[in-house]
C-alpha cells in the first residue's frame, strides 16, 4: 500500500474554526435570551481560553491576539465612520458639557476608588479611564428594545455618546503615554496633546482635502468590490501613519474613518466593512474573554459589586449633573444620566492596552468584564425606571427649587448673539489655527524627508538645502500668504473699524502679528538648512517683497485649494441637503421613521391622512432613495420604506409611531401555513382533471397555483393557455400550495 503522508493544517485554522464555532453556538443562545451579543463572545472566549479546561484549549494564543489587534482596527474604522467631526460640531455645547462632566467626574471617581481599594496608581488609573466611558452598543440595543429612540433625551443621550467617543481616543493615547513615562503630568503629558493635537489636524485637513476628491473621480470605475478594498487600504495605510507618529493603531482607524464619513460613499463603505467589521470584532472579543480568570474573578467578587455599584450611581449622578449644568431640563437630565450608566466595549479596549503595555494587574480585565456584563443587565431597567423616578423628584421637589431651575434651563436655551470682537476672534483664529498647522506639517515634511533624500541624491549640501527650500517655499507659498495678507472680509471687521476708532490699534496688531508669525514660520524653514541670519533675511524679502507681488496668484491658488476643500467637507449636506431647521417650539423635536410596507399609511396622500389632526405632528422631509422632498405639499404620498422626518413632542411622537413603523410578527412554520412548491403531475387514469380544460378543472382555484408547463409527447408547452386540454400521459408542472396539491387523487 502506498504511504499516506497527513496534511499539515496550520493552527491558526484550527484554532480559528474552534474560535468561531463556539462563538456561534454562545451568540445563538445570546441572540435567543435577547442579550447583547458581545457578552455571548466574551463567554465563549472563556470556553476555549487558557483558564478553563472543560473544552480544548486554543493552542497560539498569539496569533489570535494580533487577530484581536485586527478586530479593535475595524471597530474603530466602523465607529469613525458613525462619528465625523461635522457631527461633533453639531451635537452643541450642551451634549459637550454633560459629557465632559460625567468623563471627568468618573476618571476621579475610578481613581479614588482604587486608591481606597489599596491598588497601585496605573490599576487606579486605568480603572478610571475603564469606568469613564458609556457603551454605545448597549444604549441602542436598549432604546430600540423599550421604544424610545424618538423621545427627545435619546437626541440628546446620542449627542453626549458622540462626544465620549472622541474623548475615548483622546484617553487612550495620554493613557498610553502615561503608561510609557509612568508619571501623570509634567511636560510629557502636555507635550503629548499638543503632538495629537496637531496631528489630528493634519490628518483631518489633508485627508478632506485629497481622499474625496481622490474617490470621486475613481467613482466612475469603482463597483462595490474595489470600493471595499480601497476602503480598507485607505484605514491600514493611517493607521500605520500613526503607529509611525507614535500613536496607537486605533487612533488612525478612526481618523480614516471619520475623514471616510464626510464623503458621499460613507454610508457604501460602512455596508460594505460591516461583514469585516463584525468577523473581526467578534474574534476581538473572543479573545477578550480568553484572558479572563474566573479564580481571579471569584477572589475579586467584593471589588466587582462595589465598582458596579459606584459605576451606576456616579454614571448617573454626574450625567445629570452635567446636563442641568448645560440647562437640560430636570426630567431629561434625569433620563440622560440612567441611560449611560453602564460600561461596555471602549472598557475593553482601555483595559486591553494595560494589559499589552503590561503596566496594570492581572485582576483588571476580569473586573471590567465583570462589571461591563452586570450594567448592560441593568440598564434596560434604569432607562424604564427614569422617568418615574423623573415625575417623583419633580413632585416632591420644593416649589422655589423648580422655579429656579426652570428659570435657570430658559435663560441658558434663549439664544444669545457673539459681539463683533468675537466673530472677529473666530475668524483670526480660525485662519491662523489652520493655516499654521499646514505650513508646520509641510516644514516637517521638507525637513526631514525631502532634505535627507535630496543630499543623498544630489551630494552636494549647499544644492541640496537651496532645492529643498525652493520646493518647500513653492508649496508654502498659498498658505503664507493667507495667513500673513490674505484680507479678512467680514461685516464684524468693517463694523468694529468703521464704527469703533479705538478697535483700530488692536485690529491692527492682529494684522501684523500674522505677518510675524508667517515671518517666523518661514524663518523656521530656513533656519534648519541655514544660519539664522541668513533665514531672516530670506524671509524677510519673500514676505515683504515677493508675496506682495505675487499677491493675485496667491490669491486664485489659495481660493481654488479652500473651494475644494469645502466642497469635500459639504459634499455629503450638499447630496441629501434639507431646509428643515432645528429651532423649534417648546418641547418639539425632530425624529425620523421608516414607513413600514404593512402600514396602513403606505399609499396614502398627506391630505386625506390628516398626520396634524389626528396626532398633532409635521412632516418636514421626505427621503426616497435619493430623492428628497423638503416640506411636502398636502397631495405628496407615502410610499413603503420612504424615511420621513417628523416634528412633534415625545408623546405625539410616540402615538404616532406604532401607525408609521410596524413589526412584522415572527411566525413559525406550521402544517398550517402555505408551503410553496413548484411539482410535477401525472395524467394518468386517476388524474382529476383528465381530458379537462385549464380552466373548467377548476386546478388554479382547488391548489392556489399556476401551471407553469405541460410535456405531452416529448414537446414542451411553457404557460399553456386556460383552454389547453390536460390528456392522457401529459406531464403537468404546477406550482402551488404543497399541501392541496399532494390532497389531488392520483398524486404519487
Amino acid at each position: 500500500m502506498a504511504d499516506v503522508t497527513a496534511i499539515h493544517l496550520p493552527a491558526l485554522i484550527t484554532d480559528l474554526a474552534f474560535i468561531l464555532g463556539t462563538a456561534g453556538l454562545t451568540t445563538l443562545i445570546f441572540k435567543k435570551l435577547k442579550q447583547p451579543l458581545v457578552l455571548g463572545y466574551i463567554i465563549a472566549g472563556l470556553l476555549v481560553g487558557p483558564n478553563y479546561k472543560l473544552l480544548p484549549t486554543v493552542t497560539d494564543g498569539k496569533t489570535i491576539h494580533v487577530w484581536g489587534e485586527i478586530g479593535v482596527i475595524f471597530l474603530l474604522f466602523s465607529l469613525g465612520l458613525e462619528f465625523s467631526f461635522k457631527k461633533l460640531a453639531k451635537v452643541g455645547g450642551t451634549a459637550s458639557i454633560t459629557a465632559m462632566t460625567e468623563v471627568v467626574g468618573m476618571i476621579l471617581l475610578g481613581y479614588i476608588t482604587g486608591q481606597i481599594l489599596g491598588w497601585n496608581f496605573m490599576d487606579s488609573l486605568f480603572l478610571g479611564g475603564i469606568l469613564s466611558i458609556s457603551s454605545t452598543t448597549i444604549i441602542i440595543r436598549a432604546f430600540d428594545e423599550l421604544g424610545v429612540k424618538t423621545q427627545k433625551f435619546a437626541g440628546f443621550v446620542f449627542g453626549i455618546l458622540v462626544v465620549e467617543d472622541l474623548v475615548a481616543i483622546l484617553l487612550l493615547v495620554l493613557l498610553s503615554t502615561v503608561a510609557v513615562s509612568q508619571q501623570f503630568g509634567g511636560q510629557a503629558l502636555l507635550m503629548a496633546m499638543l503632538k495629537l493635537a496637531f496631528f489630528l489636524s493634519i490628518w483631518f485637513l489633508g485627508g478632506i482635502y485629497l481622499i474625496p476628491t481622490f474617490l470621486r473621480k475613481a467613482s466612475k470605475i469603482m463597483n462595490a468590490e474595489t470600493l471595499l478594498i480601497i476602503s480598507v487600504a485607505l484605514c491600514l495605510l493611517m493607521v500605520v501613519l500613526a503607529s509611525e507618529a507614535g500613536f496607537s493603531p486605533a487612533l488612525g482607524a478612526f481618523i480614516m474613518g471619520s475623514i471616510l464619513a464626510e464623503t458621499v460613499f460613507s454610508e457604501k463603505i460602512e455596508h460594505l466593512t460591516k461583514s469585516v467589521k463584525d468577523l473581526f470584532g467578534a474574534v476581538f472579543f473572543v479573545s477578550v474573554g480568553m484572558l479572563i480568570d474566573l479564580s481571579h474573578l471569584v477572589d475579586y467578587i467584593g471589588p466587582v459589586l462595589v465598582i458596579t455599584l459606584i459605576t451606576i450611581s456616579g454614571k448617573f449622578f454626574f450625567s445629570a449633573i452635567g446636563a442641568l449644568a448645560s440647562g437640560q431640563p430636570l426630567k431629561q437630565s434625569i433620563q440622560a444620566g440612567m441611560s449611560l450608566a453602564q460600561i461596555g466595549e471602549f472598557s475593553f479596549i482601555i483595559a486591553t492596552l494595560g494589559v499589552t503595555l503590561k503596566v496594570t494587574s492581572s485582576y483588571i480585565y476580569p473586573i471590567a468584564v465583570a462589571v461591563s456584563a452586570l450594567t448592560t443587565f441593568t440598564t434596560p431597567f434604569l432607562i424604564k425606571l427614569s422617568e418615574p423616578l423623573a415625575d417623583r423628584l419633580d413632585k416632591n421637589l420644593p416649589t422655589h427649587w423648580k422655579n429656579r431651575l426652570n428659570n435657570y434651563t430658559t435663560s441658558t436655551q434663549s439664544i444669545s448673539n457673539a459681539s463683533d470682537w468675537q466673530l472677529v476672534l473666530r475668524s483670526f483664529a480660525q485662519i491662523i489655527i489652520s493655516n499654521s498647522v499646514i505650513l508646520i506639517g509641510m516644514i516637517l515634511i521638507n525637513t526631514q524627508y525631502l532634505g535627507p533624500l535630496l543630499t543623498v541624491t544630489i551630494q552636494n549640501p549647499l544644492w541640496s538645502n537651496l532645492l529643498t527650500v525652493f520646493v518647500a517655499i513653492v508649496l508654502m507659498s498659498p498658505f503664507i500668504y493667507a495667513l500673513s495678507i490674505r484680507r479678512i472680509r467680514t461685516r464684524a471687521y468693517s463694523r468694529l473699524w468703521r464704527e469703533k476708532k479705538y478697535a483700530r490699534g488692536p485690529l491692527l496688531g492682529l494684522e501684523i502679528a500674522r505677518i510675524l508669525l508667517a515671518l517666523v514660520f518661514v524663518g523656521l524653514l530656513l533656519d534648519q538648512l541655514f544660519s539664522i541670519q541668513v533665514a531672516l533675511i530670506i524671509a524677510a524679502i519673500l514676505i515683504g517683497i515677493i508675496f506682495p507681488l505675487m499677491t493675485q496668484r496667491l490669491r486664485k491658488t489659495y481660493d481654488r485649494i479652500e473651494r475644494r476643500f469645502l466642497t469635500n467637507l459639504n459634499a455629503r449636506e450638499l447630496e441629501n441637503e434639507s431646509p428643515v431647521k432645528k429651532i423649534l417650539p417648546w418641547d418639539a423635536h425632530l425624529a425620523e421613521f421608516r414607513v413600514s410596507p404593512e402600514s396602513y399609511f403606505a399609499g396614502k396622500s398627506l391630505i386625506d391622512l390628516a398626520l396634524r389632526e389626528r396626532f398633532g405632528i409635521n412632516i418636514a422631509r421626505i427621503e426616497r432613495g435619493r430623492n428628497i422632498i423638503p416640506v411636502p405639499r398636502g397631495t405628496e404620498f407615502l410610499y413603503p420604506m420612504d424615511r420621513i422626518t417628523v416634528i412633534g413632542t415625545d408623546d405625539q411622537l410616540a402615538a404616532f409611531k406604532p401607525y408609521v413603523e410596524i413589526e412584522a410578527p415572527d411566525i413559525e412554520m406550521t402544517v398550517d401555513q402555505p408551503d410553496i412548491s413548484l411539482r410535477q403531475l401525472i395524467a394518468d387514469t386517476k388524474f382529476p382533471f383528465l381530458h379537462q380544460s385549464i380552466r373548467d378543472s377548476g386546478i388554479r382555484e382547488k391548489t392556489n397555483g399556476l401551471v407553469v408547463g405541460i410535456e405531452r409527447h416529448g414537446e414542451r408547452i411553457l404557460n399553456p393557455e386556460p383552454s389547453t386540454v390536460f390528456q392522457l400521459e401529459d406531464i403537468v408542472w404546477l406550482a402551488g400550495d404543497t399541501r392541496l396539491i399532494k390532497s389531488i387523487d392520483g398524486v404519487s
